[in-house]
């Protein structure tokens, strides 16, 4: 069949990544064989492959809905921000460069081919290919360089679907100018809008999808309801900015408490998913010292910049918090970069180029940052629970006493480890809330059936049902078949539409 989609959006965290996973899993509800696609993408969450290779966490994701074993060329560049200029560029899952907003243009051509060829390759393996679009499609300024939106979309013959986060407002705006910025032979692609997140009266709303069809000659495909609790696999910290209702103050005696400190460059906070999926556990996000007052448990996640974010801990006072917990022996987790933090030295002359810093002391290990990045799925466990998790690091964590918990070690109630994933593991994750609660002398009993994978799987049930039921699956089809339609009007600047002259 070979017959394709691109999913854009009108912002960063519009609904993309979900209305992909849910397209993939409705389609592989039908015995289609469909592979998910994002050529490019910037997200500090990431995930590692059978075969050892690193893409996003969103796609190794969205592959699980497809019902298919995620792959490199499902994301074939990945964009991993250091620094508000600097990223690493991870080319068909392994590290290939370090570059600034302008050094990346120099690697434009290249990712393009790679970007091509793991397209056709997954078109001639699969039935369809859905492909998620980078941000918005409508900044302009990147345009002669795009190899993610209407870039690939043109290169390709994909039809583009726009979605918008109505819930954010102004979505009428957004959609309306999104087509307008693109110059015509882009807005020949776009077939068609999707409105997410919606929550009030379907009839209100219906008058405004009525005149965005006269404005831009292109209909509305449906309009996803508000579905709460829908936090899978996020690309980036702006999701961490939205409601979390279950966060919310007040706590009874039985509640475990868990802060997470937000690091700048906080990485695989997905980590925490599994923690939050626990009745009786609330996890929130620590800015200040204040934040870490009631906690039972304190995370340092994970972090693309460990030094930096290091001085950033130091400079607002967390780290005097967090060393005070460990002193009156209040139980603190940290994980790969949050781990490397708590040792007592750090060497980096790769991540940073620092060279030597102190730790916060509080285990006994050095780190020692290599330049050949460590990527696993490493097998384990803790507690008599088996453990499968997996590493994504530079710095290497040599151990100089203490306890062995996973890969790392513990002392008194500081635990770390470079392993992500590992709460995903539903009796080691049971075992050490347990011995957290016993620690920080909580009433607190984890659930003894909650199954991660198995919720895991019901949310993405959720967005083939979302899909199923409130899209025009019709023309979903359509447009993966057939492409775009011809003579779709062009929306010129002033908002009047024209009929393209080349249709």
């Amino acid at each position: 069949m070979g017959g394709a989609l691109l999913v854009a959006g009108t912002t960063s965290d519009a609904g993309k990544s979900v209305l992909t996973a849910g397209i993939c899993r409705w389609l592989a509800r039908q015995g289609v064989r469909v592979a998910p696609f994002k050529a490019q993408n910037m997200s500090l969450n990431s995930m590692v492959t059978a075969d050892g290779a690193e893409i996003g966490r969103a796609q190794y994701t969205q592959a699980l809905a497809a019902g298919v074993e995620p792959r490199a060329i499902m994301n074939p560049v990945l964009l991993k921000p250091g620094s508000d200029r600097r990223s690493q560029v991870v080319l068909l899952g392994r590290p290939v460069a370090e570059v600034d907003a302008l050094e990346y243009g120099a690697h434009k051509e290249r990712l393009r081919a790679v970007v091509a060829d793991s397209l056709a390759r997954l078109r001639a393996e699969y039935d369809v290919v859905v492909c998620e679009g980078a941000g918005s499609p409508a900044e302009i300024n990147l345009r002669a360089g795009d190899i993610a939106n209407m870039g690939l979309a043109r290169a390709a013959g994909l039809p583009v679907v726009v979605v918008g986060d109505i819930d954010r407002g102004g979505v009428f705006a957004a959609l309306y100018g999104t087509v307008g910025l693109l110059e015509p032979a882009d807005q020949a692609l776009v077939a068609g809008f999707v409105i997410n997140k919606f929550r009030g009266a379907a009839e209100l709303l219906a008058p405004g999808l009525e005149q965005l069809r006269a404005l831009t000659g292109r209909p509305t495909l449906g309009v996803l309801p508000w579905q709460p609790g829908l936090h899978l696999d996020a690309e980036d910290s702006l999701s961490l900015d939205g409601p979390r209702p279950d966060a919310q103050p007040p706590y009874g005696k039985e509640t475990l408490r868990v802060a997470v400190v937000r690091f700048p460059r906080i990485s695989n906070f997905t980590d925490l998913d599994a923690l939050a999926c626990e009745p009786g556990v609330v996890v929130r996000y620590a800015t200040g010292p204040g934040d870490l007052a009631d906690a039972d448990l304190v995370v340092l996640p994970g972090s693309r910049a460990t030094v930096s974010d290091l001085a950033w801990l130091r400079e607002r006072g967390l780290a005097a918090a967090i060393g005070e917990r460990a002193a009156q022996g209040r139980p603190i987790l940290g994980v790969c970069g949050g781990y490397q933090m708590l040792a007592r030295h750090i060497d980096d002359e790769v991540e940073s180029k620092t060279g030597g810093v102190d730790g916060l002391g509080l285990l006994p290990a050095r780190v020692v940052f290599a330049a050949d990045k460590t990527l696993g799925r490493p097998e384990g466990g803790a507690y008599g629970e088996p453990v499968r998790a997996y590493e994504i690091h530079h710095g290497i964590v040599e151990t100089e006493g203490g306890e062995p918990f996973l890969d790392g070690c513990r002392a008194g109630a500081v635990y770390g480890t470079t392993w992500h994933g590992a709460m995903e593991n539903d009796g080691f994750r049971r075992a050490f809330l347990a011995d957290v609660a016993a620690r920080a002398g909580r009433d607190f009993t984890p659930a003894p059936d909650v199954s991660f994978a198995a919720l895991r799987e019901r949310t993405l049930d959720v967005l083939g049902d979302l899909v199923a039921e409130h899209l025009d699956t019709e023309a979903l089809w359509r447009l993966i078949e057939q492409g775009a339609p011809a003579g779709l009007p062009v929306v010129a600047p002033g908002g009047v539409p024209e009929v393209s002259a080349d249709k």
